[in-house]
């Protein structure tokens, strides 16, 4: 028989050309491949459609160069015939060796390569050269979306022994292209400045080189449209419209220019507010959840919140797939529209399982026992709302989610579906630190507030400064009883050396140790009542250049006191965290009695409120206040070891720690028995930082002050200052500083303007 081949050149188009030379048929009696390097004979005979022994023909010969073609891992196939014998002749592709990438700065190298992997180009792949422009074209697209609209690739293929290659990517990155101008077009109500003010693109400012907002990117730009949707829809402008947006660069694609051509439309008004369908909760009653009235100008913003109110109010009613629609009703003439909000319930919903995961440590009795959305039971919005916000408040855990989905073959059942992230609740810990008020600390501590998952405290504390020492010993229970009574103890030894601190209060020593015990009751959702004994044994040791006060207590009670303090109190806690709250209030009461039978009687009474108000997704405004009095009864006084204290980290910034209020001839800070502190803070993430849930910044205005016995309150005792703080939860502890402008001081004031505290552990 005479040789005859047919060839992939032949078959450009599988099978679509006539070849030159056809087979003569023939029973196959042996398969030769010629021309693998790499491939295995076996590898080649498992993608061939015939065998030995089959009759090779024309379309078996088209259909076995397709089939070997099509694996990707040769150039050319040809099938050849020689006597009965069929030759697979190959020309392999060669296999890339190696990739390098040069030049690249603005990605790392794997973030690269990983992208050119994505697009077929990878180490120890089969080599085509079709893949290499698209991955090239790949690399540019990465670089594009950086603002890097200059940068040039260039790519070199070398050819190495044994059928390999290897690819090198060349980058010349060049500079970002950044925005010269954004221009707005039609806008005939409002100026174009007040309507880039949301945007976050911008042509640059002082903190370009940080926010880079002067680099264009198409998800901020359809963002900042978005924005300006929501500006003109939530000012009355129901048809507002964008009719287009053009991006152009420069020649020397180094600057962006922005345009925007938009359609105001006219400015509606609401004429009505309607309800419809089957209305579960009166209609009064959902009159009440929209905050848009006849005759106030539309808010695409009002009519949604209105929305989502009637879903959430119908949720609570155990409708948690409620539907609700506001449908307006146009007036062209008048410019008004009226809107009917259609309300379709849907089926009442039950939940048929409760299901946790994420909790690797924390028992699951942990969780459920904080959930108030029960299983086989009617669907509750609030139960859920809630739910999440008291696990939230443990502290043991970095994220929770809770999610509704809806059962198979079901209309009227869900799961609940609680996904927990834990986070570390334990502390072996040595550590340093330094305060201004108690110089260097040096702390070691054992704490656990999740103990082998069950949410039972404990924690063994040392610490020790310049000033102070702490050896305390603490266990709490926070369900000593099934229904969420929290019992719990103390013992305790303190010294304090006031000598050593940087407050001037004036020199003594106090040594103390006690015991106690304490309750807390939950008495509903968010109040709890609280009370407690302790038995404390203090040793004070005065000096001769201490305050004379310090030195007629002495006289009169002695070195040494035994006082049995009772405690009660009330607290009230609707916060959203406990962390980093965004909404709700703690409020809390606090009483200390020295119980009759102690070496001391005195009485005094605390008392707090802190409320948060979520201004938007960003900002959080808080404002605290706290309170104290103090007084002995049954001829004692209040013990001065006992008083308040005001300026500082704590309470006013600005002014040095426990420097506000009256002082002695030495310069002694007096302290008081009554004191008042404010805080107004404006809270926000820290720029680039959004959600990273251990840093915050804050803007604040503090004031406060103290007053001692026969001192008369007056107003014009408080100091104020105002300033910038940043709070830190490090892995160490918290961390604090702040930078305060003292608004008021006087002459004898103790300012201290930067603040800070370090390493403070618990």
């Amino acid at each position: 028989m005479k040789p005859t081949s047919i060839s992939l050149a032949l078959l450009a188009v599988f099978g679509l050309a006539t070849p030159a030379y056809a087979f003569e048929p023939f029973v196959i009696k042996e398969i030769r491949v010629e021309g693998i390097q790499r491939t295995e004979a076996g590898t080649v005979f498992n993608y061939l459609p015939v065998k030995v022994g089959d009759r090779m023909d024309d379309e078996k010969a088209q259909a076995a160069v397709k089939a070997l073609f099509a694996t990707g891992f040769y150039r050319d196939v040809r099938i050849e015939a020689d006597q009965d014998v069929l030759v697979v002749a190959l020309d392999e592709r060669p296999v890339i060796a190696a990739i390098q990438i040069n030049g690249a700065k603005e990605f790392e190298s794997d973030q690269l390569l990983k992208a050119l992997r994505e697009n077929g180009l990878a180490e120890s792949r089969t080599f085509d050269q079709s893949v290499l422009g698209s991955a090239e074209q790949e690399l540019k697209r990465q670089y594009y979306s950086r603002g890097k609209y200059s940068v040039q690739i260039k790519t070199t293929v070398t050819r190495l022994e044994r059928n390999r290659v290897s690819i090198g990517f060349d980058i010349s990155e060049g500079l970002v292209a950044t925005i010269k101008q954004i221009n707005l077009v039609g806008n005939e109500t409002y100026k174009e400045s007040e309507l880039k003010d949301s945007f976050q693109l911008n042509t640059g400012g002082w903190f370009s080189w940080f926010t880079k907002s002067d680099q264009y990117s198409k998800p901020k730009l359809q963002a900042d449209i978005e924005a300006l949707r929501s500006f003109y829809l939530d000012n009355g402008y129901l048809e507002f419209n964008i009719n287009s947006q053009q991006v152009a660069l420069s020649d020397d694609k180094k600057d962006m220019f922005l345009t925007v051509n938009l359609e105001e439309g006219k400015q509606f008004t609401v004429s009505a507010v309607r309800f419809a369908g089957d209305l579960i909760v009166p209609e009064a009653e959902l009159a009440k959840l929209v905050d848009i009235k006849p005759g106030e100008v539309f808010s695409r913003a009002k009519i949604n919140a209105a929305t989502e109110q009637i879903s959430d109010r119908l949720a609570n009613e155990g409708y948690a797939f409620a539907n609700i629609n506001a449908v307006p009703e146009i007036n062209q003439e008048k410019s008004q529209a009226a809107f009917t909000f259609y309300v379709d319930p849907g089926r009442k919903t039950y939940v048929r399982r409760v299901n946790i995961s994420g909790n690797t440590r924390t028992r699951d009795e942990v969780i459920r026992r904080e959930l108030r959305q029960l299983e086989a039971a009617p669907f509750a919005g609030w139960k859920i709302k809630r739910s999440k916000e008291r696990l939230d408040l443990l502290g043991y855990f970095s994220e929770v989610n809770i999610d509704t989905p809806l059962v198979a073959d079901s209309t009227d059942q869900v799961d609940v579906n609680v996904t927990v992230v834990e986070k570390q609740t334990g502390n072996i810990q040595v550590g340093a630190g330094y305060s201004q008020s108690e110089g260097m600390v040096l702390s070691g501590s054992i704490a656990q507030a999740n103990i082998f998952g069950s949410g039972k405290y404990l924690k063994l504390e040392l610490n020790t400064s310049s000033s102070s020492r702490v050896y305390a010993l603490s266990f709490t229970n926070p369900y000593a009883t099934p229904d969420g009574v929290s019992r719990g103890f103390d013992i305790y030894k303190r010294s304090y050396d006031a000598s050593e601190s940087s407050t001037s209060i004036g020199a003594y020593l106090n040594d103390t140790v006690g015991l106690g015990m304490r309750w807390s009751v939950p008495v509903s959702e968010y109040d709890s009542v609280n009370f407690g004994l302790t038995g404390e044994r203090s040793k004070l040791t005065v000096y001769q250049n201490s305050p004379q006060r310090y030195i007629d207590f002495v006289n009169k009670n002695g070195d040494t006191n035994l006082t049995f303090l009772g405690t009660a109190g009330w607290a009230r806690d609707t916060r959203d965290s406990a962390l980093f709250p965004t909404r709700g209030r703690l409020m809390t009461v606090s009483g200390e009695v020295a119980l009759p039978g102690g070496d001391i009687q005195y009485a005094k009474l605390t008392a707090q409120h802190q409320w948060f108000v979520a201004l938007n997704k960003t900002f959080t405004f808080l404002w605290n206040v706290e309170a104290g009095i103090g007084k002995g009864y049954s001829g004692d006084t209040l013990p001065f070891y006992s008083s308040f204290f005001a300026g500082g980290v704590g309470s006013v910034r600005g002014y040095e720690s426990s420097s506000l209020g009256r002082v002695d001839s030495a310069g002694n800070n007096l302290g008081g028995n009554r004191r008042l502190v404010s805080n107004l803070e404006l809270l926000l993430p820290m720029p680039g930082m959004k959600n990273d849930k251990s840093v915050r910044l804050s803007a604040f205005v503090d004031g406060g002050s103290v007053w001692g016995e026969g001192q008369k309150f007056a107003l014009d005792d408080l100091r104020y200052s105002t300033g910038v703080a940043l709070s830190w939860l490090a892995p160490v502890g918290p961390m604090k500083f702040s930078y305060a402008k003292p608004l008021n001081a006087k002459a004898d004031d103790k300012l201290e303007r930067f603040q800070f505290s370090l390493g403070q552990i618990f």
